[in-house]
């Protein structure tokens, strides 16, 4: 379990305004499923300009993956993790939110790779790991959360 922040204005427009907590989950929910996700064992419930995510993921790839893409909407200013995997991890992560990066002014997919890899050239991992909500290497702003795989 735990809690991503999020820049509330940024991000995905999917809400037109006047929508209950229970649209906004319905929103949120057919949002991710357009990017392909396996949503048949996770729920979304919105309170106020959080989203909780619960439910089991199929692994870590797409647990991370969920929880960006639902926190890159914009209204959202954070996400609550309630969920488990499908598929067990064989290693500990010491620290999950180590996945999740914050774009920063200035940033590239490149320059985040050097960061976190040591080698800019591994940016397609990161490009690979945040699509379909990626579209383009260059598309990134100040404020989006990026999953972060594992080398």
């Amino acid at each position: 379990m735990g809690l991503f922040s999020f820049i509330k204005n940024a991000g995905e427009k999917i809400f037109g305004g006047s929508e209950t907590p229970e649209e906004k989950s319905k929103k949120i929910s057919e949002q991710l499923a357009k990017h392909g996700f396996n949503l048949s064992s996770i729920n979304f419930t919105v309170e106020g300009d959080k989203v909780i995510v619960s439910g089991q993921a199929e692994n870590i790839d797409d647990k991370q993956k969920i929880l960006a893409t639902a926190g890159n909407i914009e209204g959202i200013d954070s996400v609550e993790d309630h969920l488990t995997l499908k598929t067990p991890l064989k290693i500990e992560i010491p620290n999950i939110s180590k996945t999740m990066y914050t774009v920063k002014s200035g940033d590239s997919l490149s320059k985040i790779a050097k960061e976190v890899y040591g080698d800019p050239m591994k940016y397609p991992i990161i490009f690979e790991a945040n699509k379909p909500m990626l579209k383009h290497e260059d598309k990134i702003y100040p404020g989006q959360v990026l999953y972060i795989p594992q080398e």
